[in-house]
């Protein structure tokens, strides 16, 4: 492992996969893989040959990615945490439906504002949830959370309805 071209083309795409897999973000991912081979180069007399080299190289992008985490103040995306509320009903398939379709429109109707505006923005106007945000001087995170709870609220009416 003393050439640093060959440990980048062995160990390169396993470590930018993981750490987009972490991140979600392609530019940071790259950021953070080159950082990663510049740190294990750099403390390559560390290595004591307990794992595998990949491993190894992606415990060094871990920590880096926790670092920028701190760093930035930014937190891991809030779609992962949401999506354990998710119950999987498809309010896009079931719009193909017409009845189910004015049933969403009619609990649409009942929704509080904001909640309203951004899922129809989202839902119905395809407006990326990074430009809902931008419209309402608020944070990605606030649009997502919003949209989502807003499909959440729909949802549970569309399946108290079927029962």
């Amino acid at each position: 492992m003393n050439d640093f071209d060959a440990i980048y083309q062995q160990y390169g795409k396993t470590v930018y996969c993981f750490l987009l897999s972490l991140s979600r973000d392609e530019s940071l991912a790259e950021e953070l893989t080159q950082e990663t081979m510049f740190r294990a180069i750099m403390n390559i007399n560390s290595f004591r040959g307990d794992s595998k080299p990949s491993v190894w190289l992606c415990q060094i992008g871990k920590n880096l990615y926790f670092e920028w985490l701190k760093k930035s103040k930014r937190t891991i995306p809030i779609d992962d945490s949401l999506a354990t509320y998710d119950s999987g009903y498809d309010i896009a398939e079931a719009f193909a439906d017409k009845d189910i379709a004015n049933q969403i429109l009619k609990y649409l109707h009942e929704l509080e504002e904001p909640y309203k505006e951004v899922f129809m923005l989202h839902a119905l106007g395809d407006i990326p949830l990074t430009r809902i945000s931008q419209l309402f001087g608020k944070s990605d995170s606030w649009a997502r959370v919003t949209y989502y709870r807003a499909k959440a609220i729909i949802t549970s009416k569309l399946e108290e309805g079927e029962k």
